[in-house]
């Protein structure tokens, strides 16, 4: 027991052997500060300590003001985008709608009765084929009776024609009964066109539509029956500004998308309205586009690209990055780690890029962010050259540019202190472990002796 003691009471003592020196100056220079306050709040004047303190930190912010009052200000840094050629392709975007390539609403031509529906819904259907009966019977009744009549008359019409050879009736009376049998041969064609009305036949192949009649309806000449589509083959309309009139040709190639959709679908120029439409200042354009697959619906709203000139050897920058003036548009190019402005003549543009008929060369920086608070000559750093590490100069070394070099320097005496109280700290933390260190294996040797002896 004795032993732990004593080996207890060397350990405090080395550690205190170790620290005191360390302390000590942090223990002078606080008591001489904590002896300055006192001075002068009894006096009312600050102490000669305290005014040490305060010249060392203004001259210490004095040193730091004047280490950065020489130096210019630090680049804006911005995006940037390098201008090279490329194939561009100017287009323009309509907005379309798909139609069929035939469609009619089926209405019948006269009054009557439903009695037959031959077609299903949505079921394709051939030219010629029956798809509703009206009602016929009394017109049938009507074509009987005339011709019943007409048969009489041709019987009439043989016999005065043979008594007309004999000179035994006059020509008035054979030209009376011709009449006669060719009044009857009208009434029958007459009957037979009404009756030819009460049936509607397809006058194309297609696809019918919903059926809005039903059998036993009674319908007329304005009754909606069902509509009758040609789907093989659909066509875009679409309208392009006045401007564009003469660089739209009748072949060219466009595409479009349906909405809902991002599959796009290609087309031909078929056809050019010859007038502009005064109302809109718009062309009409229709296009063809086929559609064996049945995918494509008519009534679909549809964006249209038709392209108008391939140019080689465009320069295309981002949209943002063109400035639009009042009399010009500029864009910002990086020469020399300044920022230029260029006045630029601009084409066509897309969505994304426009392109710049002249004011740029290729290699050129265009400048992409920043161009709110951009002005001419001012020091710029492309983003990309900023992340690029840069290998140290000799210079550099002599100098003391390296990782420390360009810290920031604390203003205040205080601040400095206290780091250095944080390395002693730490120093005092080490020789403290180590002492314990020795005292935990003296222990265990004691320990372990005292077992032996037992």
């Amino acid at each position: 027991m004795m032993k732990n003691i004593v080996w207890s009471l060397v350990v405090v003592a080395v550690i205190g052997g170790l620290a005191y020196p360390k302390l000590k100056p942090l223990w002078l220079s606080d008591s001489k500060t904590q002896s300055a306050t006192a001075d002068s709040k009894g006096s009312g004047k600050p102490s000669d300590a305290a005014k040490k303190d305060d010249a060392a930190t203004k001259k210490d912010d004095k040193k730091s003001a004047g280490g950065n009052s020489g130096k210019p200000a630090a680049p804006l840094k911005v995006s940037t985008f390098m201008v090279t050629p490329s194939l561009f392709s100017e287009t323009i975007t309509a907005t379309g709608t798909v139609l069929a390539d035939e469609g009619i609403e089926l209405q019948p031509e006269t009054n009557g009765k439903v009695v037959s529906i031959n077609f299903i819904e949505g079921a394709p259907v051939k030219q010629g084929d029956l798809l509703l009966k009206l009602n016929d019977s009394d017109l049938r009744a009507n074509l009987d009776r005339y011709n019943y009549s007409k048969k009489l008359a041709e019987v009439r019409f043989r016999r005065y024609s043979q008594l007309l050879n004999q000179k035994m009736v006059s020509q008035d009376d054979y030209d009376s009964v011709l009449s006669e049998m060719n009044v009857q041969q009208s009434y029958i064609d007459l009957y037979k066109a009404e009756i030819q009305k009460t049936e509607i036949r397809a006058p194309f192949n297609g696809v019918v539509g919903l059926r809005y009649v039903s059998v036993g309806a009674f319908v007329n000449a304005s009754t909606r029956i069902a509509t009758l589509q040609r789907l093989d083959e659909l066509k875009i309309d679409f309208a392009v500004p006045e401007k564009y009139s003469g660089r739209i040709k009748v072949g060219s190639q466009i595409t479009f998308t349906v909405a809902g959709g991002l599959q796009k679908y290609a087309g031909r120029i078929a056809a050019l309205d010859p007038r502009i439409d005064s109302g809109t200042r718009t062309l009409l354009v229709r296009a063809i586009c086929a559609n064996s697959d049945g995918r494509l619906l008519p009534g679909a709203f549809t964006n249209v690209s038709i392209p108008l000139d391939q140019i080689d050897n465009a320069f295309l920058v981002p949209a943002e990055a063109v400035v639009a003036g009042l009399d010009e548009k500029n864009v910002y190019v990086i020469k020399d780690g300044l920022a230029e402005r260029r006045a630029v003549e601009t084409g066509a543009r897309t969505a994304t890029q426009v392109h710049i008929v002249s004011g740029l060369q290729a290699g050129d920086q265009v400048i992409t962010s920043g161009l709110q608070q951009m002005r001419a000559k001012q020091p710029v750093e492309s983003l990309l050259d900023s992340h690029t590490i840069k290998p140290e100069s000799k210079g550099d070394k002599e100098k003391g540019v390296g990782a420390d070099h360009g810290a920031p320097k604390s203003g205040s005496t205080s601040l400095l202190k206290n780091a250095e109280f944080f390395k002693r700290d730490e120093l005092f933390k080490k020789t403290a472990l180590a002492a314990l260190s020795v005292t935990a294996s003296t222990e265990s040797h004691t320990s372990s002796t005292g077992l032996v002896s037992l």
